[in-house]
């Protein structure tokens, strides 16, 4: 199969060479897939792509014009893909269904506990030689509520490291299940009994702005808010307003509202900065990493066998199974066969 992968960084490289050890043709580019670089998929079968990547109605259109059939996504969200104009235009999708959720719930701890503790203030003081204790003073986490809004297999692992720490804790999912790390309780009760809020949803149009002026209303006052999930789940400028009265005590994010063609890239000498995530960072409990939660040695060897895997199993003529996220929703309907 031939392939063309968009918005290759360079650590992936070695994880996507030899997760394919020659099987497929693939062209490794660091450029993202906008409409200037679409044109590197002409002639191919499939491209890959992540959550920067532009695969909107347009992109997807040209894509099916030069002869692609696939899109693979090395993410487990698919919010950057416009999936009804691929299902138009014939293209398959798939994603990477899970991929070491102790990444990214271990990622979340480390933000929660970097903040509660004051570590990145601690650490610039301690570069300039000030060793004084005056500001930081942090709280434990033992004893304390932690409420987990998404209970995929990140949001349970989220759970079970917060129970290790003896945190009393919430659970909230749109579809319950049953696990004995957490109490499942409303939206409502979690935001009203949290003294930590950490967001595990996949962005859709009904969790987008899950975190807004009324959610933010029923919070304790002085929460703290995690997000290791999609920076649309937040409204950005009602989650400024509510650090800047108190609402909000401290805020952890590893993904931005606004960080298509931001992240991933450096930005240091940019003439004109993003003023909303410039006055985020000015605030001294926030804690902003530049989504590298997944990144672990670990989690891109799982990301890149499965990304292969899929390539594979489309090449062979077979449904990618768990990893279809087609909008036709095309399961496998028979062994080796596909709707």
């Amino acid at each position: 199969m031939k392939v063309v992968a968009y918005s290759i960084q360079a650590f992936e490289k070695e994880f996507l060479i030899k997760a394919n050890q020659k099987k497929h043709d693939i062209t490794l580019i660091s450029n993202p897939l906008t409409e200037a670089t679409v044109g590197f998929a002409e002639g191919k079968d499939a491209v890959i792509v992540f959550t920067n990547d532009d695969v909107s109605q347009g992109i997807v259109e040209k894509l099916a014009g030069f002869g692609v059939k696939f899109i693979a996504t090395r993410s487990v969200g698919t919010d950057h893909i416009d999936k009804p104009a691929a299902a138009a235009n014939g293209l398959k999708v798939a994603n990477v269904p899970m991929y070491s959720p102790e990444a990214i719930a271990e990622h979340t701890i480390a933000v929660t506990l970097a903040l509660s503790r004051h570590l990145a203030v601690a650490n610039r003081h301690s570069h300039e030689f000030n060793f004084k204790l005056d500001e930081l003073v942090g709280f434990n986490l033992h004893g304390k509520t932690v409420g987990i809004i998404g209970l995929g297999h990140i949001g349970l692992v989220t759970a079970k490291l917060f129970k290790a720490f003896g945190c009393r804790v919430l659970g909230y999912d749109i579809e319950p299940v049953t696990d004995s790390a957490v109490e499942l309780v409303t939206l409502d009760e979690l935001l009203m009994q949290s003294d930590i809020v950490s967001l595990h949803a996949p962005l859709t149009d009904e969790t987008r702005y899950l975190i807004n002026d009324a959610t933010i209303a029923l919070m304790k006052d002085g929460v703290m808010l995690i997000n290791t999930s999609r920076g649309g789940l937040i409204d950005t400028v009602h989650v400024y307003e509510a650090l800047c009265n108190g609402k909000i005590g401290y805020l952890g994010l590893d993904v931005y509202e606004h960080e298509k063609g931001l992240f991933f890239g450096n930005h240091e000498h940019d003439e004109h900065k993003d003023s909303l995530l410039t006055k985020l960072l000015s605030h001294p409990n926030v804690l902003v990493t530049p989504h590298q939660a997944f990144l672990t040695r670990e989690a891109l060897q799982e990301i890149a066998f499965k990304t292969i895997s899929n390539l594979d199993l489309w090449q062979q003529e077979k449904c990618v199974g768990d990893a279809c996220v087609c909008a036709k929703n095309c399961r496998v309907v028979a062994k080796g066969s596909a709707q």
